[in-house]
C-alpha cells in the first residue's frame, strides 16, 4: 500500500478548472518528484493534498486513510508536513521562535527543546542566529529556516514546494544534499520543483505535470534520460 495516494484529483478557481484528473502515488522511504512548467499545477496539488485548497473530484488517501476532506491543521497531526512556495517564514519572529511555531504538535516542553537543538545541529547557520530575526535572514537562510521549522515535528512525508527558487547555486546544492539526508534518516518526500535536472538527481521515481494533466511518469533516470523531458526541462 502507498503511503500517500492522489486518485483522479480535480481542483477548481471558480470556473477554472486548474488540475484536470491527476493520479499518482508516494511509497514508503521514497523521494518522488513532480516536475512542470510554471502553471502546470503544480503547488495548487500540493495544496490540494495538504487541505488548503478544497478538492472538486477525487481522492487523497495517507497510510490507507481517507483525507480528502480533512483540514491542514488536522493533517499535520497525521504526520504530513509541508514546507511551502515561497518558504512563508514568520518574518517578524526570531528563528528560534519559527521553530518553535513548528512544534505546536509536540506537547513535551523538554521534548521541543530537544528537537530545536536537534535542528540547529543539522543546519549550523540557525543555531549560529538563533536570537536573529527571521526577515533579516537571507533567501538561503529562509529556506534552511522553513525547513527546519517543517522537520521539527518529525512527519513521516515531508512535502516541499519549490525549495530551490530564487537560491544561489551554492544554496541549492545545499537544499538537495539535506532533503537527500532527511530521506536516508526514515522520511519519505514529496518534491515539487521547477529545477527538474536537480530534482531527478536526486528522486527514486517522478511525474510530468502539465496544464493540469500528468503527461508522463517513471523512475527518475528514466525522465532524465527522456528526450521529451530533456527537450522541455533539461535544456537540452
Amino acid at each position: 500500500m502507498a503511503m500517500l495516494e492522489v486518485k483522479d484529483l480535480e481542483v477548481y478557481y471558480g470556473m477554472i478548472q486548474a488540475i484536470k484528473g491527476v493520479s499518482f502515488e508516494v511509497n514508503e522511504g521514497e523521494i518522488v518528484t513532480l516536475i512542470g512548467a510554471n502553471g502546470a499545477g503544480k503547488t495548487t496539488t500540493m495544496q490540494s493534498i495538504m487541505g488548503l485548497i478544497p478538492i472538486k473530484k477525487g481522492s487523497v488517501t495517507y497510510n490507507g486513510q481517507d483525507i480528502t476532506k480533512v483540514p491542514g491543521h488536522k493533517i499535520v497531526h497525521l504526520g504530513m508536513t509541508q514546507v511551502p512556495e515561497g518558504r512563508r517564514i514568520f518574518q517578524e519572529l526570531t528563528v528560534y521562535d519559527n521553530l518553535l511555531m513548528g512544534a505546536y504538535t509536540v506537547k513535551d516542553k523538554k521534548q521541543i527543546q530537544k528537537d530545536i537543538d536537534e535542528i540547529c545541529q543539522r543546519f549550523e547557520i540557525l543555531g549560529q542566529r538563533k536570537n536573529q530575526i527571521a526577515g533579516t535572514l537571507s533567501g538561503g537562510e529562509q529556506q534552511m529556516l522553513a525547513m527546519g521549522r517543517a522537520m521539527i515535528s518529525h512527519p513521516k512525508l515531508l512535502m516541499l514546494d519549490e525549495p530551490s527558487m530564487g537560491l544561489s547555486p551554492l544554496f541549492v546544492d545545499k537544499v538537495f544534499d539535506i532533503i537527500k539526508d532527511y530521506n536516508k534518516s526514515g522520511t519519505t518526500i514529496l518534491l515539487v520543483e521547477q529545477n527538474a535536472k536537480k530534482a531527478l538527481s536526486i528522486a527514486d521515481r517522478a511525474y510530468v505535470l502539465e496544464t493540469g494533466n500528468i503527461s508522463l511518469s517513471g523512475s527518475a533516470n528514466e525522465l532524465l534520460n527522456d528526450e521529451a523531458v530533456k527537450k522541455a526541462y533539461l535544456g537540452a
